[in-house]
């Protein structure tokens, strides 16, 4: 799955579905590369009918169809004010995280190692529909964009639909940057844009 440099990301529909789930799908043939799930234990779902969700804590693991062994997963715990998101590794160990700007118009976060430096942003645009995710030098090196799901699927439902994509200078720059791109493109639907 890392072996590519675009992502279509389909959320799958369900009507009061408890956990998040998405299907990654190759953007030109539409076959299935890889899957989201999220993993969040059960007694944290439960607290969802009192507390606001985005408070709570979330996991949600990455997959290549091809692998049991998440390519990443995301681990966000309690928050208030300023959500946290690790990005773990195959191997289990804590890459980076990603941390919700206070204050933005377009909505984003910033991307950190686990030395506390900052590696990255993503900034959204005025609409929050796309997002561009800048190095620390501000050199773009890929994008989220949120893909119209038709009037019906729109009104009706909270699934959404993205494609992600690395752009040549993000290619350049190995799986690391693809993790944190792809983790990104999963986390601005399921931990910073979730509905309550």
């Amino acid at each position: 799955m890392l072996d590519r440099t675009e992502f279509f990301v389909k959320e799958h529909v369900g009507l009061l579905k408890a956990r998040d789930a998405f299907d990654i799908l190759d953007l030109d043939s539409q076959e299935k590369i890889g899957e989201v799930s999220e993993t969040t234990p059960g007694w944290v779902i439960g607290l969802r009918l009192v507390v606001n969700k985005q408070m709570l804590p979330k996991r949600i693991e990455i997959k290549d169809v091809n692998s049991e062994t998440p390519v990443c997963t995301l681990e966000k715990g309690m928050s208030f004010f300023v959500s946290k998101v690790f990005i773990i590794d195959q191997a289990g160990e804590k890459r980076g995280y990603l941390k919700s700007k206070v204050f933005s118009l377009g909505g984003g976060f910033h991307v950190f190692d686990m030395n506390n430096q900052k590696v990255a942003d993503i900034k959204g645009d005025w609409k929050g529909w796309t997002f561009k995710m800048l190095d620390s030098s501000g050199a773009e090196l890929g994008t989220i964009a949120k893909k119209w799901g038709g009037l019906a699927k729109e009104m009706f439902t909270s699934a959404d639909n993205y494609v992600i994509a690395l752009n040549d200078e993000g290619a350049t720059r190995g799986n690391g940057v693809k993790i944190m791109l792809l983790a990104a493109g999963i986390a601005i639907d399921t931990v910073f844009k979730e509905r309550a």
